[in-house]
């Protein structure tokens, strides 16, 4: 069964758009710089209410290469997760200054800091938004034997995310009242193969039009990007052997990455491909392991996320257009494997959809 919703209204009563125009007039562009004082206030405690601290790998003895571009750590101000660490990290100017662990099991794919400092997040079993405070302030639980690896805010009140199960759900949910405003089954490889649940799907995204961007990793042998409209017609995709995320630019473009075949492509709506970026492309101290996501800043640098290999590589890799490296960060020992990154200092307002491009 699907329930659809048309026209995703946000938590102020405006569409997207209108809401857009009147965040631009009221609040700073740069809304999550000016709430990092929370998250090192007096009244932080060391571990949540909920909070479940996990040692950190043993890749913390890795050594980091002399000389690497870039500042290191205060490079950018930035929210980071990676699978196989269960903990989020803040960091700003070149200090982790906040924490918060999820214990041990699979796994973090997903991470938001909102303008007002709260952080929503997935991990793989549920997905929550907690305060700068380590309050969990809302929770989804999927049902055992599914999984959860994404999530998006939409307004301050709805978050978006994609179930996989037997089959797999697209929904967005009201986090004020708890109603399933949208749920929609979307494509599967089997209806009855729980082997098949894990690879499904990761990032799902809303797009500044109000389409879903939506990345089948695990359909098959090939996987594709499909862009729904919001009566889930579609209308766009394209093929790609293992999309684990894709974001619709400002420019209109659709940058994916793909973990098989280690590349970030930007694609055109035409379906043509405008830059890519692979680990042979730079040079070979450079090169990242693997990678799920990416994100792309306002100057048109692209950083790139890697889960790495236990201590080994960068996790980071800042590019320019023209693929010159800007930045390296190969930290493990205050850091883990990245799956996700969001930059606190690029421009725009997180929960408002295509205003941030990670």
């Amino acid at each position: 069964m699907a329930i659809v919703i048309v026209g995703l209204v946000l938590s102020n009563g405006c569409s997207t758009t209108c809401c857009k125009q009147k965040a631009a007039a009221t609040s700073s562009s740069t809304p999550c710089m000016d709430v990092l004082a929370r998250f090192t206030a007096p009244d932080v405690p060391a571990v949540g209410p909920v909070e479940q601290p996990v040692p950190m790998g043993r890749w913390t003895n890795a050594l980091t290469p002399p000389n690497l571009p870039g500042n290191g750590l205060a490079q950018h101000p930035m929210l980071y997760i990676g699978e196989s660490c269960n903990t989020i990290f803040l960091i700003n100017k070149g200090k982790v200054i906040w924490t918060y662990s999820t214990g041990k099991g699979n796994e973090l794919d997903d991470a938001w800091m909102l303008s007002n400092g709260n952080i929503l997040f997935s991990r793989m079993q549920y997905v929550a938004e907690i305060t700068p405070e380590k309050k969990e302030i809302w929770r989804y639980t999927c049902p055992t034997n599914a999984q959860i690896h994404c999530c998006q805010p939409i307004g301050m009140d709805k978050v978006l995310l994609i179930q996989n199960d037997l089959p797999p759900h697209l929904m967005v949910i009201n986090i004020k009242t708890g109603a399933v405003e949208v749920d929609h089954v979307v494509p599967c490889r089997s209806l009855t193969d729980p082997k098949t649940v894990h690879p499904q799907y990761r990032r799902v995204r809303y797009t500044a039009d109000g389409h879903y961007l939506v990345p089948a990793l695990g359909l098959g042998t090939n996987g594709v990007v499909i862009e729904y409209d919001q009566n889930f017609n579609e209308v766009w995709h394209y093929n790609i052997r293992s999309p684990w995320a894709a974001i619709r630019l400002k420019n209109g473009n659709t940058l994916i990455t793909d973990e098989g075949d280690k590349l970030q492509r930007e694609v055109n709506p035409r379906g043509e491909t405008v830059w890519e970026l692979k680990p042979t492309d730079l040079p070979e101290q450079y090169r990242y392991i693997n990678t799920q996501s990416c994100t792309r800043l306002t100057n048109g640098n692209t950083i790139v996320c890697s889960r790495g290999g236990s201590g080994k590589g960068p996790q980071l890799v800042e590019v320019t257009p023209d693929k010159k490296v800007v930045w390296v960060l190969q930290d493990w020992k205050d850091l883990g494997p990245a799956t996700a990154v969001q930059v606190l200092d690029d421009p725009g307002i997180p929960e408002i959809p295509g205003e941030s491009e990670h």
